[in-house]
């Protein structure tokens, strides 16, 4: 039986926190079927990529310029993945950090949305994806600023979702638990890992491919009657354990 090759679509995807993490394996899944331009924090020689700080709106209006001109276009599709985490007592918590998560976290998700959107809407057609946290859902002790900035996240995506609706644009958010990333397995002690079992149903972190595929299928036109959702991929952890 022959398979048919997936052709390669003329969409146009700017995906935040791509250097790393879950950023860099949406982006591994994706290039193979769109045109990407990349952002992250650490600096990397690609031409589709421009490292820039998410919290600094100079570097953000800088980004989106970037990206345009990279793909002498549109942006069709934004994925929205930067992220920070900080594990401490909300009253441990400095006034630098509270901005910075802010702005990474949210503001900048918000802010990449409001350039994109002009042009999804004149185009009538448009997809974002943010990547949100089980922890703005559920909550989570000691990590209120995050919990908080992602739980802003998913207001966003559900009042974005209904502005947009009648210009075919959904705005999605999924919502990952426990991740198996280098960056988790550093921070976390052999207590915490066990710790993340005891709790989470299916005993096992998600795996980023896992949350690629997702987002895949998310910005395809087989989920198009599909917005202003949050979407828990977590083990089951958003239901108890």
């Amino acid at each position: 039986m022959t398979v048919k090759k997936k052709l390669k679509t003329n969409k146009n995807i700017l995906i935040t926190g791509a250097s790393s993490g879950i950023g860099l394996e949406i982006s591994k899944i994706l290039e193979k079927n769109y045109n990407l331009f990349l952002t992250g924090r650490r600096k990397l020689n690609k031409k589709n990529y421009f490292s820039c700080d998410l919290s600094n709106i100079e570097d953000i209006e800088a980004l989106f310029n970037r990206a345009k001109n990279f793909f002498k276009g549109d942006i069709d599709i934004l994925i929205n993945c930067a992220g920070q985490y900080i594990y401490k007592p909300i009253e441990k918590m400095t006034l630098k950090e509270i901005n910075n998560m802010i702005d990474v976290n949210f503001k900048s998700g918000y802010i990449l949305s409001s350039l994109v959107i002009s042009d999804m809407k004149k185009n009538n057609w448009g997809r974002i994806v943010n990547i949100g946290s089980i922890s703005g859902i559920v909550g989570e002790a000691n990590a209120t600023l995050y919990s908080a900035t992602k739980s802003a996240l998913s207001g966003l995506t559900r009042a974005l979702a209904l502005e947009a609706a009648q210009n075919n644009i959904t705005v999605n958010q999924i919502n990952p638990g426990w991740v198996e990333t280098p960056l988790a397995q550093k921070a976390l002690s052999k207590e915490d890992i066990q710790e993340v079992m005891d709790v989470t149903p299916q005993k096992r972190f998600i795996e980023p491919i896992e949350i690629a595929q997702l987002c895949e299928y998310l910005i395809s036109d087989s989920a198009k009657g599909l917005t202003g959702q949050n979407i828990n991929l977590c083990a089951g952890l958003s239901i108890g354990c």
